[in-house]
């Protein structure tokens, strides 16, 4: 219920070809506008498990449902 899943191509995965995807990110490469960055269910839960370990060596707070943004 964190992220809203569509059909997508995961920037890490590609040859997997259209499956449930969600928006992590954007950019902005040069002379192309604006790009979403799309993740696939493995690789939600992977970075999501990425920012949980990092928030706890920290000391920071861990929020779910932000897989593409930088632990604070």
């Amino acid at each position: 219920d964190l992220y809203t899943w569509d059909d997508g191509v995961c920037f890490r995965h590609p040859c997997k070809g259209q499956v449930p995807t969600a928006v992590v990110g954007v950019i902005h490469p040069r002379k192309e506008g604006e790009k979403r960055v799309r993740a696939c269910v493995d690789c939600v839960v992977a970075m999501e498990d990425m920012r949980r370990a990092e928030a706890a060596r920290s000391g920071s707070e861990y929020e779910p449902g932000h897989a593409g943004e930088a632990t604070g």
